[in-house]
């Protein structure tokens, strides 16, 4: 086995860093709403910190939690702990150091958080076992993700709100959405092995169909979210939301049925954008404001 250091590069590209792009911006969105503009850069900075140690545990603990599903896979028995590439202990240890460090930041950021940290870690960590034995393992995905707004808007203020709920739901039903759409090329081997999905369930134009609803939901719910936040939001938010609507839109007119072949297209692409770009309006508008 290689060295610790080897090791550590190994985990850090098997949790994949690049797909921070669809939380970490809607946790700069809750606690950019939550200051009503920027709040300092130490809060900032803890925030920060706090996402990579979430992001990290829960990632680092999906793959040693699945590393005899993923071994069985074929499209994922690459991946480093079924290729031993990595050791679990090693795995453990990482997802021990990174829920460590999610504790610290949110004890350095308020009361509110540092209560709250165990019940984002039992998410966190808990959503990986999910799919044994539910359909809606989705959502809670989707619930993983939703608690970064709400984490931040809680470590700007100190305390919870409606709007936070909204963004988060939102992100909940956009996120469980898309992985509905990225399970379709694990249906057969799911139903095979009594594994739970959605496409597994309902096939692939039973999935589609809930997919499209999830994201339905998500732009009701970021339609909403002006109206109960007492400052408002403007025509830039609004741009935002157009923007968010069409890429939905565009994800789901380039998977169908008959053709899968672009799934990463809309898994990867398409969301990536979206959160950057709502985010960025949603900034925007903060700043025009």
């Amino acid at each position: 086995m290689s060295s610790p250091l080897r090791q550590l590069g190994v985990v850090l590209e098997m949790i994949k860093w690049e797909h921070t792009l669809f939380a970490l911006p809607f946790a700069l969105m809750g606690m950019a709403l939550a200051a009503e503009g920027w709040p300092s850069w130490q809060t900032v900075g803890w925030i920060l910190v706090a996402m990579v140690g979430a992001r990290s545990a829960a990632m680092g603990f999906n793959r040693l939690a699945d590393r005899e599903i993923d071994a069985a896979n074929p499209r994922t028995r690459g991946r480093a702990l079924p290729a031993g590439l990595v050791t679990p202990r090693f795995v453990a240890l990482f997802v021990a150091a990174s829920a460590a460090l999610l504790l610290l930041a949110a004890w350095r950021l308020n009361p509110l958080c540092l209560a709250l940290s165990p019940l984002a870690l039992a998410v966190l960590l808990g959503y990986s076992y999910t799919k044994r034995f539910t359909a809606l393992s989705h959502l809670v995905l989707g619930a993983a993700l939703g608690g970064a707004p709400m984490g931040a808007w809680i470590a700007v203020r100190g305390e919870v709100a409606a709007a936070p709920f909204v963004l988060s739901a939102a992100v909940v039903l956009w996120v469980a959405g898309f992985d509905v759409l990225y399970a379709l090329q694990d249906r057969e081997f799911d139903r095979e092995t009594g594994l739970r999905s959605i496409p597994a369930r309902l096939g692939v134009r039973g999935a589609l169909r809930v997919s499209g609803l999830l994201h339905l939901g998500t732009l009701v719910l970021l339609a909403l979210l002006p109206a109960l936040y007492p400052p408002g939001l403007g025509t830039a938010y609004w741009v935002g939301l157009a923007g968010c609507a069409a890429l939905l839109a565009y994800q789901h007119a380039i998977v169908r049925p008959g053709d899968l072949s672009r799934l990463n297209a809309a898994f990867f692409t398409a969301n990536g954008v979206l959160s950057v770009w709502l985010f960025l309006a949603t900034a925007a508008d903060l700043a025009l404001g």
